[in-house]
């Protein structure tokens, strides 16, 4: 689990002027507290978070010499102006199960046969902390056209410590043949 260190908000400086300063202003909840933790942190901690972690990973923050196992909630994002304007942390209990989404990372695209179509990009479930899924990678090297692949048949969903929020049945990807999907195309622009 990466770690981070965070800061106390400071509430006389209105978020706005945080951002301009070059710090994000984040949050921390959960049943576990008694109320939720208004923290900061700087715009290069949040930015390498971005680029290396999603909505459901885990993070390690520590505030004030105190360490709280969490997941990343939400990161909102400002496409506009490339900056994070606020990033909500959910604290994780040991004992207790909890929501969140693991996202499939494909892997090899450029090696598939035929037409690639990705129907499932994250996969929501429930578990406890350490049994959490972060990302799951599918190889397409070797797969042929002809090939569908449902939330069932990757090995990290047929945990029985993870319960899934969607159909073991849902289509991840498929991968089609290149002149049926180009005569589908074609008879499709002409209705």
């Amino acid at each position: 689990m990466e770690s981070m260190i965070a800061q106390k908000r400071d509430f006389t400086t209105k978020a706005k002027q945080l951002r301009r300063a070059g710090i994000v202003p984040c949050v921390i909840c959960g049943a576990e507290l008694e109320e939720s933790l208004a923290i900061q942190i700087d715009k290069s901690t949040a930015m390498q978070l971005k680029r290396t972690k999603r909505n459901g990973s885990k993070v390690s923050v520590q505030v004030d010499g105190k360490v709280y196992p969490s997941l990343i909630k939400s990161l909102e994002y400002n496409g506009l102006k490339d900056e994070i304007t606020h990033i909500s942390f959910q604290v994780l209990d040991a004992g207790k199960r909890c929501k969140s989404v693991a996202h499939i990372i494909l892997l090899n695209k450029d090696k598939v046969p035929g037409v690639l179509e990705q129907m499932q990009i994250e996969v929501p479930h429930i578990a406890a902390p350490e049994d959490l899924i972060d990302t799951v990678s599918v190889d397409l090297a070797d797969m042929p056209v002809g090939t569908t692949l449902t939330i069932g048949d990757i090995p990290e969903f047929q945990k029985e410590t993870i319960e899934l929020q969607v159909d073991a049945d849902n289509i991840v990807l498929r991968i089609r043949d290149r002149k049926r999907a180009e005569g589908r195309e074609a008879e499709s622009s002409l209705t």
